[in-house]
């Protein structure tokens, strides 16, 4: 039953973000004509404010990239369901299957390595929102999948 309510969860987030990706570009293309810079104020601080449309970017942008985060978490629920996390947490974990020994290290260290990615092109780019979600969803995501008992811990 576990399985299937994840595996619901990884299909609709996965349209869920791929839509609002979608919806990100759409903001973005409309805000073409518009400032993306402040034209008033020092420069350090126009840096770190962005225009109005600029924002209304980040935010959409920031949506977006929490649904892909929550799609690319349940992925790794749902794909280590079979064999690898113990029954207490999602019924019948299936055959214990050797080859997902190192499962959940992996797992924990694609979390990492896509927040510290993802969050530094946020930053290279000024999207302020964007880089906070990134840098709070992934890796408390990771210490959630590394604290689950395995059949290998």
């Amino acid at each position: 039953m576990g399985e299937l309510i994840f595996g619901l969860f990884f299909m609709a987030g996965w349209a869920a973000a791929l839509a609002r990706l979608g919806y990100a570009a759409l903001v973005l293309w409309r805000s073409r004509g518009e400032q993306w810079v402040r034209g008033q104020g020092q420069p350090f601080a126009r840096l770190l404010l962005p225009a109005p449309a600029y924002l209304r970017f980040d935010r959409t942008l920031a949506v977006a990239v929490l649904l892909a985060d929550l799609w690319l978490v349940s992925a790794v629920v749902v794909s280590g369901s079979e064999g690898v996390f113990t029954e207490e947490w999602l019924g019948y974990p299936g055959m214990m299957d050797p080859a997902g020994q190192g499962y959940q290290a992996g797992a924990v260290d694609l979390l990492r390595t896509a927040a510290l990615w993802s969050a530094s092109a946020a930053i290279l780019g000024r999207c302020w929102t964007t880089a906070a979600v990134q840098l709070s969803v992934l890796p408390l995501s990771a210490l959630w999948i590394a604290s689950f008992d395995t059949y290998y811990n």
